[in-house]
């Protein structure tokens, strides 16, 4: 069968109209008010090759990159680094958390399971447990997307401190105003 051709309005040869391919097209019609743009991060797998200044401290040899912080519903997605081995925190979750390990292992005192590189895992809200990064992982690095926030508690459950989306938007803006990024670089992960 030989294609059909067609004059510039779109009708074939036989005065018949040319058909859209409709799952080839995009869509047509207008998005929400309101809605907030895409974002997209390229690169993120590439933990060595990342520039410094984008890792947010947070205590000793322990930094965040903010991905997505949601002020508008309350969650973050921030990949966290580890370069050291031993317990982190101890600490309550308000909502959900997903793990994805991208680099090295870690686990939770109070559990059997080890988060492991290429691994994923799910935390329910109202669990608290005890971070530790093992001895002779030099580096641990996961993307943590974190609904609600982290209370960190002593060993009996009395809160010592609170950790939400608005502590790291505001740990990310200190931090990029002293490196030299600016304030205000962190505005375009805030959704």
């Amino acid at each position: 069968m030989s294609p059909t051709s067609t004059n510039e309005n779109g009708s074939s040869a036989n005065g018949a109209r040319a058909k859209l391919d409709d799952k080839a097209a995009p869509y047509q019609g207008e998005q929400p008010y309101g809605m907030p743009n895409d974002l997209v991060i390229p690169s993120i797998m590439d933990i060595d090759g990342t520039d410094e200044r984008l890792w947010v401290p947070q205590a000793p040899d322990v930094s965040f990159r903010p991905l997505l912080l949601s002020t508008s519903q309350g969650y973050f997605v921030n990949i966290l680094r580890v370069k050291k081995s031993g317990i982190l925190s101890r600490h309550q979750h308000t909502g959900p958390v997903h793990a994805f390990t991208l680099k090295g292992k870690w686990h939770y005192l109070e559990h059997d399971w080890w988060a492991t590189e290429g691994g994923y895992s799910m935390e329910p809200p109202g669990e608290t447990h005890t971070l530790e990064v093992p001895e002779g992982v030099e580096e641990m690095v996961t993307l943590f997307h974190v609904t609600g926030a982290y209370v960190y508690v002593d060993p009996y459950g009395k809160a010592e401190r609170v950790e939400d989306v608005f502590s790291k938007l505001k740990m990310a803006r200190e931090h990029y105003e002293k490196c030299g990024l600016g304030a205000s670089f962190v505005d375009q992960f805030i959704r």
